[in-house]
């Protein structure tokens, strides 16, 4: 939508696939070997052995500023960094290129004043940042007050392309879903244990677990990363608690789906037991297809999830709280299909991808227009 309105582009990104993607939306691409990034988010912010991910960034840093040098002559109005934890590139690439500069924010960050490394975000950003773009309010409340700070959804564009399904009896067994790189912070551990505690109370129900280990790793390099925490074969851990618990039938690992429209109508409920005590994509996907979730988060805002509306809120991913949510929902299938109701008119209405690319667009213009006047 943004380049039938005039909008054109040119993404710095690191080589692979995603380069394919952008060139076929229409984007010029200068690929790199890699970004170098800052971390200071909630959960990924430095500390003990996780320092050592800063030789990574510094290894890269020549390369992203290479890929800068490229582009210094191109005529750009603006610059669109895609995370915040591309602050400290993003700064070179606004004194380089001498345009304004949008920061999009995708990640819960530590709290205002939260140590030295916070304070010196916020201060780049309330120094550099024309704008501040927080996908939702649950990581706008995570930003310091003072910042020029608009919210705007990700856009998603899934409800004409659902395929037709079965409808499914009342009497069959529940599927519950989950969604997504099989990391520890994800919640899947909590999500295999609130199963076995679902087996335990006899309900029918089963979880389709989609996702692979975050890193596909062998030899040296495995098994360095693996003694500092960085890589575990989450895949092997998880099947061998499937065995040990004999939930066999009750949880299946279907590894990497590249099609996830093929899985969303199998569901009935989608499971979101994270850590990081927001909803995430999966759940805005899932609502398209009428399936409503059971999310991990403490205080849940209107964009995230409404509870009882949407779905339901369970304030800590703790097994006993998303077992009885899980179970709630799978014993009342008419009150569930309402919530799916529910769930999908609310994504219509919020993660509408023209909406929400409207925004952008108004507030491209907007930045742009305060520049020209001054």
């Amino acid at each position: 939508m943004l380049r039938g309105a005039g909008v054109r582009g040119t993404v710095l990104t690191p080589a692979g696939p995603v380069c394919q993607s952008f060139a076929e939306a229409g984007l010029q691409v200068e690929a790199v070997r890699g970004l170098s990034q800052f971390d200071n988010t909630r959960y990924g912010y430095y500390r003990k052995v996780r320092w050592l991910i800063l030789l990574r960034e510094l290894f890269l840093l020549p390369f992203s500023l290479l890929g800068l040098w490229r582009l210094r002559r191109e005529p750009f109005d603006l610059i669109h960094v895609n995370e915040v934890t591309l602050l400290p590139l993003a700064v070179v690439a606004k004194w380089m290129l001498r345009v304004p500069l949008v920061v999009h924010v995708r990640s819960l960050q530590r709290k205002p004043g939260a140590g030295l490394r916070t304070r010196w975000v916020n201060a780049l950003l309330r120094r550099y940042a024309n704008a501040v773009v927080a996908i939702d309010h649950t990581v706008a409340a995570t930003l310091e007050p003072n910042l020029p700070l608009s919210i705007i959804h990700n856009g998603l564009k899934v409800a004409g392309q659902i395929p037709a399904s079965e409808p499914r009896g009342d009497d069959e067994v529940v599927r519950v879903g989950f969604l997504g790189v099989l990391i520890p912070l994800k919640g899947i551990f909590e999500l295999v244990e609130a199963m076995r505690i679902l087996k335990g109370r006899g309900v029918r129900i089963e979880c389709l677990v989609a996702g692979e280990n975050a890193r596909q790793l062998s030899g040296f390099k495995a098994w360095v990363l693996g003694k500092f925490g960085f890589a575990r074969d989450m895949r092997a851990e998880l099947e061998a608690l499937i065995r040990r618990e004999c939930l066999e039938e009750q949880v299946k690992l279907l590894g990497f789906v590249s099609d996830v429209r093929t899985l969303y109508p199998q569901l009935d409920i989608l499971c979101f037991p994270s850590h990081l005590d927001a909803a995430g994509r999966p759940v805005f996907e899932a609502a398209f297809y009428s399936v409503p979730s059971v999310v991990a988060v403490t205080d849940p805002v209107p964009d995230a999830l409404v509870h009882e509306v949407t779905g339901l809120a369970v304030p800590t991913p703790d097994p006993t709280l998303i077992a009885d949510a899980l179970q709630r929902m799978a014993e009342a299938p008419l009150w569930r299909r309402q919530l799916g109701t529910q769930a999908r008119s609310w994504a219509e209405h919020t993660f509408s991808i023209e909406a929400n690319a409207v925004r952008m667009l108004d507030l491209y213009r907007h930045i742009l227009s305060s520049q020209a006047s001054r």
